[in-house]
């Protein structure tokens, strides 16, 4: 059994992680949800029991093996220090330890054998580049890849509460014949997209569609795979979704990728075109699998493949993948608890 603090507890990703570590009855003795000040005091339920969020302090981890981190990436850089120098496992959901060579960037179903290298610090990825890799390492590993194109349609929950009631808000003033005004996002998302997600560099491509390259190829291990992105914010509530395209380095066919998905784990097939099923953010919406379909030959290449995919932001593109990080941990031995 293991002593585990929640950092972020009170967010959209934060109570995900409470639920996820619920549902897959992950082996907690205590329990420690932490945010800032102005949330402290605040009561979360936990297996049918309150527990009080108590305020995150570089004081808060004495006794805690895991910590699991997704409060921003300034919370991350000021507090996973004193977590592991208490003597955490930080498991971090921002960006701010991804792409550091000494620690691990880990999606369980493509790199668990990463998680033993940690001093501290395993990072958690982005929400497109997780099912991106999830749907990648199977026909990696058959194939090779040679290059990858993505071009995401992400849900507004990924960026939070406030972006939630902007899409609600906007959408019922359309309806009702009102202009929306946008706070959250740069231009109204009611019955709109924007291919607008982070800061744009000086080559234009966005910070979120520079994390999603970075990542992919930090995580499957292919320093030198061709990877391109664009990111697009999308009026969907929750789930995010994914076209890909995919030149191999020898040639697969569809039949071949849709064998070698359908026994891939962390993935569900939803791929009957013909009858209309294929991957939707409705349906994903609660999963912790990688809902992948429209599995395809890409006439435009001789070695190319094309596919769609959606996964639950919230779970597998965050506080899933946190948790099962944290279970590897445990169930491979990597990690002792410090009470008994």
């Amino acid at each position: 059994m293991f002593n585990v603090a929640v950092v972020g507890a009170t967010g959209a990703v934060g109570t995900t992680m409470l639920r996820v570590l619920e549902e897959r009855g992950f082996p907690v003795t205590e329990l420690r949800p932490l945010a800032s000040a102005r949330s402290a005091g605040r009561t979360l339920d936990y297996l049918g029991k309150p527990f009080t969020v108590q305020e995150l302090t570089t004081d808060s981890f004495a006794g805690i093996d895991i910590a699991l981190f997704s409060a921003g990436g300034s919370r991350s850089r000021d507090f996973a220090p004193a977590a592991v120098d208490a003597g955490a496992v930080v498991i971090d959901n921002s960006s701010y330890f991804r792409m550091r060579p000494d620690v691990p960037l880990v999606v369980p179903e493509v790199n668990e054998d990463a998680i033993p290298a940690h001093q501290g610090i395993i990072a958690n990825p982005n929400c497109v580049a997780a099912p991106l890799v999830v749907a990648l390492k199977p026909i990696a590993d058959a194939v090779g890849l040679e290059r990858v194109v993505v071009s995401s349609y992400q849900a507004v929950s990924g960026t939070g509460a406030a972006a939630i009631e902007e899409l609600r808000a906007q959408t019922g003033g359309n309806l009702a014949g009102d202009e929306p005004e946008p706070s959250v996002y740069p231009h109204p998302i009611a019955f709109n997209v924007l291919p607008h997600i982070g800061p744009f560099d000086e080559n234009g491509y966005s910070d979120e569609e520079l994390k999603v390259i970075a990542e992919t190829k930090k995580m499957l291990g292919l320093p030198d795979l061709a990877v391109s992105a664009t990111c697009v914010r999308v009026p969907v509530f929750h789930g995010h979704s994914e076209a890909i395209h995919i030149e191999t380095t020898e040639p697969i066919d569809a039949t071949h990728v849709r064998e070698l998905l359908m026994a891939a784990p962390g993935i569900s097939l939803r791929d009957e075109p013909g009858d209309g099923v294929y991957p939707l953010p409705r349906e994903a919406e609660g999963l912790d699998e990688v809902l992948v379909g429209r599995i395809r030959k890409d006439l435009s290449h001789p070695n190319g493949i094309a596919l769609w995919l959606s996964s639950d932001n919230l779970r597998k593109g965050a506080a899933t993948n946190a948790v099962q990080i944290a279970e590897s941990l445990v169930t491979n031995g990597w990690i002792t608890p410090s009470t008994v």
